[in-house]
């Protein structure tokens, strides 16, 4: 009789933790788990990235120096933050980690852009080939940010829903930091385009 009275028991706390979104919880937590080691893993190809292209410029002459002590302060600075799983549940060291990703990426960026002042870099077949590389890095990462967000948006309205809100407040799931972007009113100003004559 007391291992019936048992395996009930247990068969309605079973249900009990289903209904109240227990094991929806545990499948999206995961999900967010997953799809934020891809981001880092992303993020860990495109530092290991950094010294490669930092090397086939180096080799050219007369490249700004300061464009590439940037890019390597921000790629040492990047690498240097802790990322563990608590990170997910605490805003202010993701937002930490993604500012620094961010100024990586910046600085990314503007090596890009000084590098086509530079023909002879431009011909440097190992740095064209990097630049590929990274760009199809970048398109990953965009990739990859994207299904953590996804993730994150779906766990978040569970953890914020009635009634599935209080099972998040019982086994403490938190609403997970998802990413934004870092200058929301510089890029929400229309870009100027200007087809006029080419300045002489």
């Amino acid at each position: 009789m007391q291992r019936w009275l048992l395996i009930l028991v247990a068969t309605l706390s079973l249900s009990s933790l289903t209904g109240c979104g227990y094991n929806d919880f545990q499948k999206l937590d995961e999900s967010s788990k997953s799809a934020w080691s891809e981001v880092l893993n992303q993020y860990q190809r495109r530092a290991d990235l950094v010294p490669n292209i930092v090397a086939s410029v180096k080799g050219q002459a007369n490249f700004e120096q300061d464009t590439l002590t940037k890019v390597i302060e921000a790629r040492a600075k990047a690498t240097s933050i802790q990322v563990t799983p608590e990170t997910l549940n605490n805003p202010e060291a993701f937002d930490k980690f993604q500012k620094a990703q961010g100024e990586l990426s910046g600085a990314l960026s503007r090596l890009m852009v000084v590098s086509e002042q530079y023909p002879q870099l431009q011909a440097n077949q190992a740095f064209r080939d990097l630049r590929v590389t990274l760009e199809g890095t970048e398109n990953r990462i965009t990739v990859a940010r994207n299904s953590y967000i996804k993730t994150v948006q779906e766990y978040n309205v569970l953890a914020r829903s009635f009634p599935t809100n209080i099972t998040a407040k019982v086994f403490s799931y938190p609403p997970k930091p998802t990413f934004s972007v870092q200058n929301e009113s510089q890029i929400s100003v229309p870009p100027t385009v200007d087809f006029g004559a080419p300045k002489k």
